[in-house]
């Protein structure tokens, strides 16, 4: 797609030191595209990564590379204030020359250049579950070093993200209107979700009221999204930072256990196969408060459980508005794909619907444990 004269005239606008060597391209993203850069400075070979930002799918590249910057000098400072190795321990941004942060090309492409994190991976799966004990520390860690972040400072990129009550009014708007004429098949999935609606208020509403605090908030909390040291297979790194904003700590935790603790695929169409794996919601919950937890409320750690079940729904609710739409915002792969999606998240709810008692006694548990009562 892109020639290496290219890539390397793109990187001769950042503040780079050494002669050029090679950008290989890296493929694991879904959203940017992405290449390890190599110089050569005077024998020795410097790593970086290039991204190109999906400006279709990120509107306001300039307001998201303030959120980075800002968020990512802070986690260097604490870093290194700390004694830890911020060339392993956090992304960075490399300015250019001009002293921006990211370069736009004569075609309107935005690029950047992080450090690139060497000998580290990423996992694609839980293999065991103390590989999510670890993604919850290392998450938790991220909430905790930013709890004093002056939060004032960040950008809402992308407007009411996870208002699960305004997810419910579009899911009623689309329902009126019908667009693509399937209502008629989904109605037991309507119901479900309208039975609901009085819980789609709860977070955004205390939040609203000052119940809850605003934080910096990651806002897509897989597990691939944390870079594992090779040698010692510990967190070291969380990646992945365009939807870093004001928000909610329950988001992210709500998120993870969504994503990691469901027995099945999200798009799973065998519902006997979905459910809360209750040890993977111990495991996550022992790791992020082992972290975060002295820097959380009481109200959030309370809320943990609800936060998971209403990440869930809200996600299950925008399947279903986009399955009522038409498909016009998830690609799918066969016609009834988003319903069978919104079945699975729905199906997942109604689970942690079942187990909400222990899922409470394992939350009160781990405070006992980790003395945070």
């Amino acid at each position: 797609m892109f020639s290496q004269d290219e890539l390397k005239r793109i990187l001769g606008h950042f503040m780079i030191s050494g002669a050029f060597v090679e950008c290989k391209a890296i493929d694991d993203g879904h959203i940017n595209n992405t290449f390890q850069a190599i110089f050569n400075n005077n024998g020795k070979y410097l790593h970086y990564l290039l991204q190109q930002i999906n400006t279709a799918v990120f509107k306001d590249p300039e307001h998201l590379m303030v959120n980075v910057d800002l968020v990512t000098s802070f986690l260097r400072d604490k870093i290194i204030a700390a004694g830890g190795d911020p060339e392993r321990e956090t992304l960075y941004c490399k300015p250019c020359r001009d002293g921006k942060k990211y370069y736009e090309d004569e075609n309107g492409r935005v690029w950047r250049v992080y450090n690139f994190v060497s000998d580290a991976f990423a996992y694609n799966s839980i293999e065991n579950p103390e590989v999510f004990y670890k993604a919850g520390r290392a998450f938790g860690e991220f909430q905790n070093q930013l709890a004093d972040f002056p939060i004032d400072s960040l950008f809402e990129t992308i407007p009411d993200f996870h208002h699960t009550a305004k997810r419910y009014r579009n899911l009623q708007n689309s329902i009126r209107r019908n667009a693509s004429g399937r209502k008629s098949v989904c109605e037991k999935e309507i119901a479900f979700a309208e039975a609901r609606k009085d819980d789609t208020y709860v977070l955004t509403g205390k939040t609203e009221i000052g119940e809850l605090p605003v934080r910096v908030t990651h806002n897509d909390t897989k597990l691939n999204n944390i870079l594992f040291d090779r040698a010692t297979d510990e967190p070291i790194c969380v990646v992945d930072l365009d939807t870093v904003m004001p928000g909610s700590a329950l988001y992210d935790f709500g998120d993870a256990i969504r994503f990691g603790a469901n027995t099945a695929a999200e798009d799973e169409p065998d519902l006997s196969k979905v459910s809360l794996d209750l040890e993977l919601f111990r495991q996550y919950t022992r790791g992020y408060l082992s972290a975060a937890g002295k820097s959380l409320t009481d109200a959030e750690i309370d809320l943990l459980p609800f936060a998971a079940k209403m990440m869930t729904l809200e996600c299950g609710m925008r399947f279903l508005t986009d399955f009522i739409d038409g498909d016009v915002y998830f690609k799918t792969e066969y016609p009834e794909h988003n319903l069978v999606r919104c079945r699975t998240q729905f199906a997942l709810v109604a689970d942690m619907e079942c187990k909400t008692d222990e899922m409470n006694a394992i939350v009160r548990s781990c405070r006992t444990e980790l003395e945070l009562v």
